[in-house]
């Protein structure tokens, strides 16, 4: 008894000397007020303040509150992606009268489902290798924002699925290579995959990759959502031997790629460059990606376009509420047009052109569910690409220390023993899932309205309500342009200052 009692005298005096310790750190340091004024309790609120997002997300948040995908969109994804039931009772939660709410218009004679899925055949006529593509793909994520584990996994479900994983800028890496999906090879400003020592493109390295069998499209991106005008950006944490040794960067380094490309620097030189990586693949398509900021540069490229004779397969058209793993909050928050406004100033800039029958258009930022399928096949998008989503198929909690690599999740990290508890095989099964659960919803979305085919969805089937809570459809929100009306001469006041000022020589106004 008495040897316990002297443990627990022993321990107290311990205690004490330990928080007399701190609290002398505490008072003397000069760095932080609240520590000295508070010593010891200022810890206090630093350890709450870190636990924070914690408390929020799983505690406080309404389920209809959360940033960027609220719970309800996440345990979406989650019961799909495990196979189990998504459906729910009780009613809807949205406020149906809100400014900005969408609905969509149900047929009073619905349709069946197709038996299948409809693809979307891309490759327009200077194509010699084109390719069938899924209504619903992954979205670019390099191989070192994500880990190797969680790249495997995308890829295995796209191959047990039918869909495609585009590489993200971070080249061309083994772990996509690992289970044999079908993969486009996305190529930003640091060519990564096919750079030069000295950092430009290197065409040779390309057309051996781009020819590989399992690249179906190949990808150049001009801009993305998350961070338009930014080049990627590589934490030094996440610059490992093995990361560093596929882009052709430093080791252990941070990286921030340009800003723009090097190898071109007009709208002309653009389509020229596009060429040469159709050619360099062997014909497969290529297509380019962007964040729409200025209608004018976007309307240049069109008319370069009409003046050369040089089409890309696709365009990617990628909205300011896309995600990424690093980028300053400046960017996230206040630069691009997001995807309903860039979706539908590209769809209807081709149309206007006469050029939309030869182009497809692919749509990416915030796509998670059947009705945000709908939504943008609605604007024109001819198929959907997905990230986020995806990394939440394959188990990321919305942790958002991607750029930090340490996700508790081992998705987006560089870290073995993070890393460790992703397994590839039941990840690659929960995105297979979750994909094929998502496309059978937008297509049951689609008989309740009348269509069976994704071409026959119209402007007018979906509303959205306007500042008052009056629902207007797309229609009526938006003006639609018929097919050639800007080359026709019948330019909408609207459009006018933005199409005569384009320039197919210069991304600059013309005259200037």
């Amino acid at each position: 008894m008495a040897g316990k009692r002297n443990w627990a005298a022993t321990a107290s005096i311990a205690a004490a000397l330990g928080v007399g310790t701190v609290a002398a750190v505490d008072l003397t340091q000069k760095k932080h007020s609240i520590r000295r004024i508070y010593p010891v309790l200022g810890r206090a609120r630093w350890a709450l303040e870190k636990i924070r997002p914690e408390l929020q997300q799983y505690f406080i948040e309404r389920d209809w509150d959360g940033r960027p995908f609220d719970r309800r969109t996440r345990s979406l994804i989650y019961s799909r992606a495990k196979g189990q039931t998504s459906t729910t009772a009780f009613g809807t939660q949205e406020n149906v009268y809100e400014q900005g709410h969408r609905s969509l218009v149900h047929s009073m004679r619905p349709v069946d489902m197709p038996a299948e899925p409809p693809r979307v055949l891309i490759g327009g006529p200077q194509c010699s290798q084109p390719y069938s593509a899924a209504l619903l793909n992954i979205s670019a994520m390099s191989f070192g924002s994500l880990s190797g584990r969680a790249v495997e996994a995308m890829n295995k479900g796209a191959k047990l699925g039918g869909f495609y994983q585009d590489t993200g800028e971070g080249g061309l890496s083994p772990h996509h290579e690992k289970y044999g999906g079908d993969l486009v090879w996305e190529i930003g400003t640091g060519y990564f995959g096919a750079r030069t020592p000295m950092g430009g493109f290197d065409a040779d390295t390309f057309a051996e990759k781009a020819k590989r069998p399992q690249v179906k499209m190949t990808l150049l991106k001009l801009s993305q959502g998350a961070k338009p005008g930014l080049g990627g950006e590589l934490p030094a944490a996440k610059a490992t031997k093995e990361v560093a040794e596929i882009r052709g960067i430093e080791e252990g380094k941070a990286f921030t790629s340009p800003g723009a490309h090097s190898e071109f620097d007009t709208p002309i030189g653009l389509l020229h460059f596009i060429d040469q990586m159709r050619t360099l693949s062997g014909g497969k398509p290529v297509g380019f990606k962007l964040c729409i900021g200025s209608r004018r540069e976007f309307l240049s490229v069109c008319k370069a376009m009409l003046e050369t004779g040089i089409l890309p397969d696709f365009i990617v058209v990628d909205g300011s509420e896309g995600g990424t793993g690093s980028a300053p909050k400046e960017f996230e928050d206040h630069v691009g047009l997001p995807l309903t406004e860039g979706l539908t100033f590209v769809n209807n800039a081709l149309v206007g052109c006469g050029l939309r029958d030869k182009i497809k258009i692919g749509a990416a930022g915030k796509i998670a569910a059947g009705n945000d399928l709908v939504r943008r096949m609605v604007q024109g998008a001819d198929f959907l690409l997905s990230a986020r989503a995806m990394m939440m198929a394959v188990g990321c909690v919305q942790a958002m220390e991607c750029h930090l690599g340490t996700c508790p999740a081992g998705v987006a990290t560089q870290d073995p023993w993070r890393e460790r508890g992703l397994d590839v095989e039941d990840k690659s099964m929960r995105v297979m899932r979750y994909q094929k659960a998502t496309v059978s919803s937008a297509l049951r979305l689609m008989a309740a309205m009348g269509v069976q085919d994704p071409k026959d969805l119209r402007p007018e089937m979906i509303r959205c309500n306007d500042d008052y809570g009056k629902p207007q459809t797309y229609r009526e929100r938006y003006e639609w342009l018929r097919d050639g009306q800007l080359v026709d001469g019948d330019v909408p006041e609207n459009w006018r200052e933005d199409w005569e000022s384009a320039n197919a020589e210069s991304f600059l106004a013309k005259g200037k």
